[in-house]
């Protein structure tokens, strides 16, 4: 299987003809979308879910289905029809051939119960996207796509993820806000404490991570 890493927290999963793209936002390069066959989204935020790029998507390929927290679906199927399809903490189902697992349920606190919305991790056949959200799934996790930025974490909060995971291999995302100095840092901090095997993938970079 390969990943490719795009821009914040997007990454695109191909596996034998397979395409599947998680969180492609408004930071995101709208080429991560090219022929996608299905879409994963974390939650309702932008950053995670441009709308105005999933429509498009959608309108360039009608077979393309988008999965997402049920009631972020119900919010924007007035733009994305029967594409979009409403999902809950502990279902599994298939996308774009994938076996995927929707795990945790809520956005990680920045402060005062803020912000508050759904948030659901995925986990795909070993590879793991938690979104905006700390949760530590049941399932086996191979690979760990691990946040390191955010209003919502800190070093600590990522590196004790990596630990209580345990994942064979992290690769960090959610880092768009990250000047290279501050990169730098949090990759040495995530490379020396997390207790896995820590590769950053350069945004448009692809990486074979499972045979």
């Amino acid at each position: 299987m390969r990943l490719t890493k795009f821009g914040h927290a997007c990454v695109r999963l191909e596996d034998e003809g397979r395409r599947l793209v998680i969180d492609p936002g408004t930071y995101t390069e709208p080429e991560s979308l090219d022929g996608a066959d299905a879409i994963l989204v974390s939650h309702e935020h932008e950053d995670h879910a441009d709308v105005d790029q999933i429509a498009a998507a959608c309108a360039a390929n009608p077979d393309l289905i988008v999965h997402g927290p049920t009631g972020w679906a119900d919010t924007v199927r007035g733009r994305l029809g029967d594409a979009v399809i409403g999902v809950s903490s502990g279902d599994d189902f298939e996308a774009a051939g994938f076996g995927v697992r929707a795990v945790g349920g809520r956005h990680a606190e920045i402060i005062d119960g803020l912000p508050g919305c759904p948030n659901l991790g995925y986990v795909v056949e070993g590879i793991y996207h938690p979104g905006d959200s700390l949760f530590v799934p049941e399932a086996d996790v191979e690979v760990l796509l691990v946040p390191v930025s955010g209003p919502w974490l800190k070093h600590r909060d990522a590196i004790e993820l990596m630990r209580a995971i345990r994942p064979s291999r992290a690769i960090p995302i959610h880092d768009s806000m990250l000047s290279d100095l501050g990169l730098a840092n949090v990759d040495a901090w995530l490379e020396g404490e997390g207790g896995a095997d820590y590769t950053r993938v350069a945004p448009g970079a692809t990486v074979t991570v499972s045979s």
